[in-house]
C-alpha cells in the first residue's frame, strides 16, 4: 500500500504539490496504520478524522520545508495525465522505455514487454535434524 505514497518536497523546478496528492498520501498512510482499505461504517468518521489531521499535518509540513502547495487534484489519480507525466519523466532521464504505472511498459519502438520480476534464488535449505532415539543399555 505505502508504495504508492510518492514524495511530495520537490526541487523548485519541479512545481508546487498539490492538496489531492496530499490527500491520497494521507489516506493511503491511514490505510496502511489502519490495516483497512475501507472502514466499517461504525469505523468510518473516525477513519475520515484521521485523513483530514494527517493531511493538514502534511500541508504544515511542505510549507515548513519551503514546498508550496495549490488547491487542486492528484495528478497521477487521472490515467491520461499520469501517462504524460510518467512519460515527461523517463524522456528526462534518458531512457526509452515509459513506465505507465498499469505495470506494462511502452517501449520506445512501438512495442508493449510486460515487467517481470527478478527471480530470486531459493533459500538455502536447513538440513533436518534426525529425531534422538533412546539406547537402551544392553
Amino acid at each position: 500500500m505505502c508504495r504508492s505514497i510518492r514524495r511530495l518536497r520537490r526541487p523548485d523546478d519541479a512545481g508546487p504539490a498539490t492538496t489531492g496528492e496530499a490527500q491520497a498520501a494521507a489516506l493511503q498512510y491511514v490505510r496502511k496504520i489502519s490495516g483497512y482499505r475501507e472502514p466499517s461504517t461504525r469505523n468510518g468518521e473516525a477513519f475520515r478524522a484521521a485523513v483530514a489531521e494527517v493531511t493538514a499535518a502534511t500541508g504544515r509540513l511542505l510549507a515548513a520545508l519551503g514546498t508550496p502547495v495549490e488547491d487542486g487534484p492528484d495528478p497521477m489519480a487521472d490515467p491520461a495525465t499520469r501517462r504524460a507525466l510518467l512519460a515527461a519523466r523517463d524522456a528526462a532521464r534518458g531512457g526509452d522505455e515509459v513506465n505507465t504505472g498499469d505495470g506494462a511498459r511502452d517501449t520506445a519502438r512501438g512495442g508493449t514487454s510486460t515487467t517481470r520480476r527478478a527471480l530470486r534464488p531459493a533459500a538455502p535449505s536447513r538440513p533436518r535434524s534426525r529425531p534422538r532415539t533412546l539406547e537402551t543399555p544392553s
